[in-house]
């Protein structure tokens, strides 16, 4: 992998176990010379991210819709800095730049863009493996919600695999580099998940 997406909040709670791991992954990723690729933002998460990146020599390239850029919330120091129209250009595009995926802990933004990323993954769309950095337990809900949505047979076991999990950075992007992508494209055709 050459560049990974990192969806991640625009605000930080001030959790130093998060802070802790936004260091680990930059740490992990700019020591295997992969690139950043991020919302562009220079709050919260995001802008923990992307600083964490440039102070150890990592390339941080943000994309930003205009409107964003408008209220004063966009990186002015990345390495590159992509201003596009609207939300759905900034996620075709920062999926088109990478890699792989990751998710941070963050609020309904984050949520819609690993959605969205993870359904375009399940049509067939890309091939981009795809983690969720579960620091301090922040996504147990969440993916045990995917388990039950196997359970109750709205999801197939084999797309709910395609999610790889781990509180440790070093241990996710491993995961990521190692993992054969194989999503069940055919759940359409028959209509039946069992």
């Amino acid at each position: 992998m050459k560049s990974i997406c990192v969806f991640c909040g625009a605000n930080f709670n001030g959790d130093p176990v998060l802070k802790q791991a936004v260091e680990q992954l930059a740490q992990v990723m700019v020591a295997k010379d992969i690139s950043l690729i991020y919302g562009g933002g220079k709050v919260g998460v995001m802008g923990l991210l992307a600083d964490a990146f440039l102070s150890k020599g990592g390339k941080a390239i943000g994309i930003i819709p205009q409107f964003l850029i408008d209220k004063e919330v966009g990186h002015t120091g990345l390495t590159q800095l992509h201003i596009v129209e609207n939300m759905h250009q900034r996620k075709q595009m920062m999926n088109d730049l990478c890699d792989g995926i990751i998710m941070l802990p963050g609020g309904f933004g984050t949520l819609e863009e690993f959605f969205e990323v993870l359904t375009w993954l399940q049509l067939g769309l890309h091939s981009h493996p795809v983690g969720v950095l579960n620091v301090n337990g922040f996504y147990d809900h969440l993916l045990l919600q995917m388990d039950v949505m196997v359970e109750q047979r709205f999801l197939k076991q084999t797309n709910r695999d395609l999610v790889l999990t781990s509180a440790d950075a070093i241990e996710l992007v491993n995961l990521m580099e190692n993992i054969d992508i194989k999503p069940d494209e055919v759940w359409f055709r028959d209509r039946n998940l069992t």
